[in-house]
């Protein structure tokens, strides 16, 4: 007879799916702890080393005794050299008061959604999206709404399809420009037409541009908020040290928003977490104010790599994809390879079943297109060195053959 346990999960946790990335990236772990070498392209995380000036400020840092608690959403000096940073960068003037720093751009995510978002409301998404989006709406009880974009257009949501899936319960709307997992950069007028709309209808826009360093090819990034003032005061702009300074694991990253909006993300933050790693502030505050050649360093061996599998797949028969203008990422459709029989003896028919056989039968670790909204694609990251992306582009293309 079954007894019922007394540490029965919660609704909204029980329907909570585990991230498809990391379930991937454990998948080829488990295979290489059997001794297989597996070619892994699951995770989104640069395989460069932190720059040696950040790390050496993080040392400073617990010599001088900044190892304690901080403010709830940062120390005044990261806050400031944030809105410095901005202000070079794009031009955008923003107070200490409109900043908020949390453990990480997801965390970030997470609180502005809790901050503003009520059981009923609905939350558009640009499909294909970051694995995590619709699993964060869902978590506030919001609805998640997914918009599907074309291959054509390079995954970029038209203003007009934007307009036409605004309802009177829409509250936000989730942009990710440069985009995971496509790559895809938004052209300018797209993100003007996005945002008269926006402001018009009274959509606020999480603007998530933790991969705006990352561009190849001319394509050009505009950060959603310096459009113009009424965009700003509608926009909450979500970034970190992540991706362009390679500081996955500082979990550093930080929200822009109107004053009274940040206050909410505090008073949250204050009893949610506390603050994100004082250590790991200081060293934030390095990155963003020290020299920014190591940025630039590592985006051009990105670039290098961006060029070598573009190339490499337009060989594969049967593959198709939009040219990445960002990020670190390919997303190609491998639908044409469904139903027939692969090399390895085996038939699939979705993006979830071609990824489990082809880690399992060619050793080469890929995400699937079902995780991000996107039935029939894959993701590839390039964020990892040549010789291997070589490698499990050659078992790719056999494994198809």
């Amino acid at each position: 007879m079954e007894t019922a346990t007394k540490f029965a999960l919660s609704n909204l946790v029980q329907k909570l799916k585990p991230s498809a990335t990391i379930a991937a990236a454990a998948k080829a772990k488990e295979l290489k702890a059997r001794g297989v070498q597996v070619r892994e392209f699951t995770l989104g995380e640069p395989d460069f080393d932190t720059p040696v000036h950040i790390r050496e400020a993080a040392k400073a840092a617990m010599d001088a005794g900044h190892t304690h608690y901080t403010p709830a959403t940062g120390i005044p000096a990261l806050k400031e050299a944030i809105c410095q940073r901005y202000e070079a960068d794009h031009g955008m003037s923003y107070a200490p008061a409109e900043i908020a720093v949390s453990n990480g751009a997801k965390h970030c995510i997470h609180n502005v959604l809790t901050a503003l978002c009520n059981p009923g409301d609905q939350v558009l998404i640009p499909a294909p999206f970051w694995v995590s989006y619709s699993a964060l709406v869902e978590l506030t009880g919001a609805e998640p709404t997914l918009i599907h974009t074309a291959q054509d257009d390079g995954f970029c949501m038209r203003p007009e399809v934007f307009a036409e899936a605004i309802t009177d319960r829409t509250k936000l709307v989730m942009l990710n420009n440069p985009c995971n997992p496509t790559g895809g950069v938004y052209p300018v007028e797209w993100l003007e037409e996005i945002a008269r709309i926006a402001v018009e209808r009274n959509v606020i826009v999480l603007s998530d541009e933790i991969y705006e360093k990352l561009l190849y090819d001319g394509f050009q990034f505009r950060s959603f908020a310096s459009l113009s003032e009424d965009v700003r005061q509608n926009t909450v702009i979500v970034s970190g040290v992540s991706k362009a300074y390679a500081m996955t694991g500082w979990r550093i990253g930080w929200t822009m928003a109107p004053a009274e909006l940040t206050a909410g993300f505090t008073k949250l933050q204050s009893q949610q977490t506390s603050n994100p790693c004082s250590v790991s502030q200081h060293a934030a505050i390095a990155a963003l104010t020290g020299p920014q050649d190591c940025v630039e360093e590592m985006r051009v061996e990105f670039a290098k790599r961006r060029e070598f599998v573009l190339s490499r797949l337009a060989e594969i028969p049967g593959v198709s994809f939009a040219e990445p203008g960002g990020a670190f990422y390919a997303f190609f459709d491998v639908s044409s390879h469904f139903g027939r029989e692969l090399k390895c003896g085996v038939t699939v028919d979705n993006s979830s079943d071609f990824c489990t056989a082809l880690l399992e039968n060619a050793h080469v670790g890929l995400v699937t297109g079902d995780a991000f909204g996107a039935p029939g694609y894959v993701r590839l990251s390039f964020a990892t060195d040549l010789g291997t992306i070589e490698a499990g582009l050659n078992q790719l293309a056999d494994f198809v053959s």
